[in-house]
């Protein structure tokens, strides 16, 4: 007689949570809201500029990444769930400058952000007519650079802006850009590395989003007042002169940044086409 051993239910493996790269400024904090209270998520801050290393390496799935550093990385989708752009004055990417600006001849760039610098590249050389000496400094820990200029990005362009008796001329480069195309701009979008599975995170993506905006007022008391934003300042900042949307508009700027860019010799060319990750739709009242 033959004993039949009891089948076993063998249990699902558990699924490993999605790694999520964001930028650690103030204005990626509404695209963000609750995202590190998810367990099937693991997020983590960084600069913009090393975002693309985590996507290179493995280390990240999905990261809220420069707009330029699409082309560095072969497969690459964008997610169109949410973004940080302006549509005008960004008011935290400005050039500095101790001489007019068609004068600079020598440009210090904050290493944070791989974007604002190939867009103060072409601002400068397409409406100033200069093609300025590049050089780089960490704003964190480097003397200040002794050039005609320097580019900065982020929160300590409010909290520790550069004193306008030795830079008395200005460019926020989002309004340049506006002036110079017509278009929006957009910095940072989310975007995943070839071959993951997403499974449902562009919606959380885009869930997350709606909440962050809707909790402004929170935001800005959490994040921005600890970190020396005036109250006011930080709330027009969110409310007004950012842009978290990625719509039609805002891809069109994507392509035409990066057509500009290639002419530039910044990116290679022609530029990659965009490869964009179908949202899922959400019916109204469901």
């Amino acid at each position: 007689m033959i004993q039949m051993t009891p089948s076993r239910s063998v249990a699902p493996l558990p699924i490993a949570p999605l790694r999520v790269g964001s930028v650690s400024y103030l204005n990626a904090k509404p695209l963000i809201d609750g995202l590190d209270r998810d367990p099937d998520l693991r997020l983590s801050l960084d600069v913009p500029s090393r975002l693309l290393d985590g996507l290179k390496t493995g280390a990240l799935d999905v990261a809220l990444l420069p707009v330029i550093d699409y082309q560095r990385l072969p497969g690459l989708r964008v997610i169109p769930a949410g973004g940080i752009g302006c549509d005008g004055a960004t008011l935290t990417v400005r050039i500095f400058s101790r001489v007019p600006v068609s004068q600079i001849r020598t440009l210090a760039c904050d290493t944070d952000s791989h974007t604002s610098v190939a867009l103060a590249r072409i601002i400068l050389c397409e409406q100033f007519h200069v093609t300025p000496e590049l050089t780089s400094f960490d704003t964190y820990h480097a003397t200040q650079p002794d050039t005609d200029a320097q580019l900065l990005i982020g929160d300590k362009v409010v909290v520790a802006e550069p004193s306008r008796d030795i830079f008395p001329f200005q460019v926020d480069l989002g309004q340049a850009w506006k002036e110079l195309t017509g278009l929006p701009f957009v910095f940072a979008v989310w975007t995943a590395r070839p071959g993951v599975e997403l499974r449902d995170l562009p919606l959380k993506l885009r869930q997350a989003r709606q909440r962050g905006l809707q909790r402004i007022e929170s935001i800005v008391r959490t994040h921005a007042v600890p970190r020396g934003w005036p109250l006011e300042l930080a709330r027009t900042y969110l409310l007004e002169h950012l842009k978290f949307h990625i719509e039609a508009p805002q891809l069109q700027a994507i392509r035409r940044f990066h057509e500009l860019a290639a002419g530039h010799g910044l990116i290679d060319a022609p530029p990659r086409p965009l490869s964009i990750v179908e949202m899922p739709v959400v019916l109204e009242g469901v």
